[in-house]
């Protein structure tokens, strides 16, 4: 019955979307901007993308039928049938596994169980036993169903190896067996040259700290939350890690602990150490800093619930029309999955993800439905993938740039679409990370076309370049950005776009509470849709591949990813 209903959304949706569009075509057309070298062909098209077919797709997204699309969950698995349906209604042909629209992901699903135990353990004293959820939250990546750890706890400042900043915290210290505690983020500074500034670079990302531990042959690495520091609230963290994490299955070794404590639990553990938190921080920020064998210890028990499951990348192409370059591609990437339903939670336990990414699913799928629908092609192929598991880690991006429908190396550009606020019509638009590529002109002048000032990250010490799944395509070297509206909204000044963006990562990001509601306004989501379809084509149009600005972070990547493919 549920199966037959959510089938009948399908159909009023798409239903409901076409009614509404003739209305929201005519806006779009005598709002359409000159773009003199664009085929005629291809602006037609563009002026058909419509604000109100967006929101139909965020609406049945976001209805409480799909239970929070959590990945490996049913409402997940409705929402990639639900896209790949819209893929084939748009002609475009299956880019998936064995000519269908879906790239099997294989995942490993774990969640920490309420038995797990966790200690803080002094070398003369009574062990600080940490409550789950409250004082600390973990997952054993080992991919075992339990654990054990008991392993000497050595602070190590950031957590960072930069050789290129001239940044150690390791100074060859031999961590292997132990467990280290670890500040979020990255050393403050003002400098660009200096850890890119105010800018977070990936050494302050939680995934980097883990990564970099397990590379020195630790057994848990756990975060220390800050709320400024990190850019969100405990509650965030919490909510993230509260149910099951999903990861590709694991090769080789992996941390036994993962995870993060509250910023007062780690004064607590401070001071059992005979130190001052504050003290760890001004130390953590000088050059000078060595790792900090405390005299303490963790102690742990982790219980595990293991699920081994697929999931699904969703996957389209429409092929372009010249002879050599169809072989290559532009892609644009949206993740569909969010934080699923949370069974024991009482209230409201279904995490809808409206703006987080119902938007950006809307629009990748209103432009598929525009190219799909051009009289004309792009000389380029043009891919769509509509991404699984971005909440648990990138981890549905992250297989898709292992292993992409073509070769890395032959796609020119991502134009990612990710959490867009649906608030009005958009005067500003935000593409941290195009500037490292040699695109850039072409979005600094489509963007005048436009009529969109260009505006810089608001918040660079969040680190949003290393969030979405545009990272994942940048590391295996494919030009990549996200597009999403500015501050400067029609109507508003900007202050009251700061006061928006702050109050939705505050009170609704990641939490039940982001829900669709019908007094939404698409009209801006439409305008980034427009803009990114103008990019889109006229990087499927240019005789040469886009390419990152020399001596990027990416650039290896995309030398290395060209090698491989044997050049153009």
């Amino acid at each position: 019955m549920r199966n037959s209903l959510a089938l009948l959304m399908v159909v009023v949706t798409v239903l409901a979307a076409g009614a509404a569009s003739k209305t929201s075509r005519r806006r779009a057309q005598a709002a359409a901007p000159s773009l003199n070298e664009v085929p005629a062909e291809a602006l037609a098209a563009m002026r058909t993308i419509d604000a109100e077919r967006i929101r139909a797709h965020v609406k049945f997204l976001a209805d409480d039928l799909l239970e929070g699309r959590g990945t490996g969950q049913r409402g997940g698995d409705i929402a990639a049938a639900y896209i790949a349906t819209q893929f084939a209604l748009d002609g475009l042909k299956p880019a998936g596994d064995g000519g269908t629209y879906l790239q099997q992901v294989p995942l490993v699903g774990i969640s920490t169980l309420p038995e797990t135990s966790v200690s803080i353990v002094p070398t003369s004293g009574e062990p600080m036993v940490l409550r789950l959820l409250q004082d600390y939250v973990a997952t054993d990546q080992s991919q075992q169903p339990e654990s054990d750890i008991d392993a000497p706890i050595v602070f190590v400042g950031y957590g960072i190896n930069a050789p290129e900043f001239k940044w150690d915290d390791y100074k060859g210290a031999d961590l292997r067996g132990k467990a280290l505690l670890m500040l979020v983020n990255e050393p403050p500074s003002d400098d660009p040259n200096f850890f890119a500034g105010k800018a977070l670079t990936y050494y302050g990302r939680w995934t980097y700290k883990y990564e970099e531990a397990l590379r020195h042959g630790a057994v848990a690495a756990i975060i220390i939350h800050k709320t400024e520091m990190a850019s969100y609230s405990w509650e965030v963290v919490r909510n993230s890690w509260s149910g099951e994490n999903s990861y590709l299955k694991a090769e080789g070794p992996q941390l036994k602990a993962a995870g993060w404590i509250t910023l007062e639990t780690a004064r607590k553990v401070a001071q059992a150490s005979g130190q001052g938190l504050d003290q760890w921080f001004a130390r953590a920020n000088s050059r000078d800093f060595r790792p900090v064998a405390l005299p303490l210890s963790l102690k742990a028990h982790m219980i595990s619930k293991l699920r081994s499951f697929t999931s699904s990348n969703v996957l389209a192409e429409l092929p372009g029309s010249d002879p050599k370059l169809k072989n290559e591609a532009v892609i644009y990437t949206a993740h569909y999955d969010h934080l699923g339903i949370r069974p024991g939670m009482p209230g409201d336990n279904i995490f809808n993800g409206a703006t987080d990414n119902g938007t950006g699913c809307g629009i990748l799928l209103e432009l598929a439905r525009a190219y799909g629908s051009a009289a004309q092609r792009p000389k380029r192929s043009i891919l769509f993938a509509s991404v699984t598991a971005e909440e648990q880690g990138l981890r549905g991006s992250q297989y898709l740039g292992l292993h992409p429908p073509i070769p890395a190396a032959k796609i020119a550009l991502d134009l990612n679409y990710d959490d867009l606020p649906a608030i009005g019509t958009a005067e500003e638009v935000q593409v941290a990370g195009a500037e490292r590529t040699s695109f850039y002109p072409v979005v600094e002048a489509t963007a005048r076309q436009f009529e969109l000032a260009i505006r810089p990250d608001p918040r660079p010490e969040a680190g949003y370049y290393y969030r979405s799944d545009h990272f994942s395509l940048a590391r295996a070297g494919v030009p990549s950005f996200s597009i999403k509206e500015g501050e400067k909204y029609k109507g508003h000044p900007r202050e009251w776009g700061a006061e928006q963006d702050r109050e939705y990562v505050q009170k609704h990001y990641h939490q039940p509470s982001d829900e669709y509601r019908p007094d939404m306004d698409f009209s801006g989501d439409a305008v980034m849709a427009r803009f990114g379809f103008v990019l889109g084509w006229k990087a499927a149009g240019q005789p040469e591949m886009p390419a990152w600005r020399p001596g990027d972070e990416f650039e290896a990547a995309r030398l290395k990813s060209e090698a491989a493919a044997g050049g153009r």
